[in-house]
């Protein structure tokens, strides 16, 4: 195990819950942590667990602390600027497990058949020149934030199965791709459909396409930690997995399964616009928070088998080494795995 200040952790980088470990909660007795999220819908697992103190049931005294993208989220892990978070597995997340900083520990958000899933988006000027559906992007433009990162993956795999080529333009941070998307300046995205629905609805990008055409049940983001909180801090890692479930199990019945009726919905809204599209009027921000509806993986459960796609993709391109294993990245001894 390795445990790496942020200037190591990103030298090292290269530019690039079993039932019984959630059943034994409140062991932390109230032990401060750091989580890290995005400010997206499918991070609201976390935000319904702080609120509703199911972090505080389990015996932890939470901080979130927000990201802009993947990669800045694995550094922090492995520098211990965060305990735990839930990110897309990208190239710079395996190189620092490689190196024993990080562990997978859990599932997130996942594509599922008959739930409106990410979208694959063109700006407005590739859909006037005729761009319609994503077979037609050979030669476009792909914005992603870093190589190696979840948006890189979606895209490749778009152009391995359409049998085209695109160029992949890194432009670091989600609101700069949709800066360039909108005015022109690339071709194609691909996005969670809080994001996408709304830039559609604007007229300046078009969705042509679902990710999970291209990538049924993809494990699109997972829960984190470091190497030695996996090893090391057992009963504190069972205890954020415990409450980080309760607040799944809500976010499902409540958004998906709408088992509490408009009511329960509209609360839920309340509770994740405190988080998400905070600046904008409740009223405006409803739609986007529904429309960025997916499944959260119940139980934090994790597909072994995407995972595994995506680590193969990732030593298929050179992002990382090729004789590292999932076993590497992946401590499947807290969760259920899928797969």
């Amino acid at each position: 195990m390795t445990t790496l200040n942020r200037r190591k952790a990103l030298a090292l980088m290269g530019g690039t819950v079993a039932a019984a470990g959630l059943s034994t909660p409140a062991l932390s007795q109230g032990r401060k942590i750091r989580v890290g999220a995005l400010r997206f819908t499918s991070h609201s697992a976390s935000f319904i667990a702080l609120q509703r103190d199911y972090f505080k049931d389990a015996g932890l005294d939470v901080e979130l602390k927000f990201f802009q993208a993947a990669t800045p989220m694995a550094v922090a892990i492995a520098s211990g600027d965060v305990d735990y978070a839930v990110t897309a597995m990208s190239g710079g997340l395996v190189s620092l497990a490689d190196k024993g900083a990080i562990k997978i520990i859990g599932g997130a958000l996942s594509e599922e058949a008959g739930i409106d899933g990410q979208k694959y988006l063109v700006s407005d000027a590739a859909f006037q020149a005729g761009v319609t559906n994503p077979a037609m992007l050979d030669g476009k433009s792909y914005g992603i934030t870093s190589a190696g990162s979840s948006f890189h993956y979606m895209g490749s795999k778009l152009a391995q199965k359409e049998g085209i080529s695109m160029s992949y333009k890194p432009l670091q941070k989600v609101g700069a791709i949709i800066g360039a998307l909108k005015s022109g300046q690339i071709d194609a995205w691909s996005i969670v459909p809080h994001i996408a629905k709304p830039l559609a609805g604007s007229g300046k990008v078009h969705i042509i396409g679902n990710v999970s055409d291209v990538l049924p049940d993809y494990q699109v983001t997972t829960v984190f930690t470091s190497a030695k909180n996996a090893t090391d801090e057992r009963g504190m890692t069972g205890d954020f997995l415990a409450g980080f479930s309760k607040g799944v199990a809500d976010y499902n019945a409540t958004m998906i399964d709408r088992a509490h009726g408009d009511d329960g919905v509209n609360e839920m809204v309340d509770l994740i616009h405190k988080y998400v599209y905070a600046d904008k009027p409740r009223e405006k921000a409803a739609k986007s928070i529904i429309n960025g509806t997916m499944r959260l993986n119940e139980g934090a459960a994790m597909n072994t088998a995407s995972l595994q796609d995506q680590l193969s993709w990732f030593q298929s391109e050179g992002l990382v080494g090729g004789d590292i294993t999932l076993d590497t990245v992946v401590d499947s001894s807290y969760v259920k795995t899928l797969g």
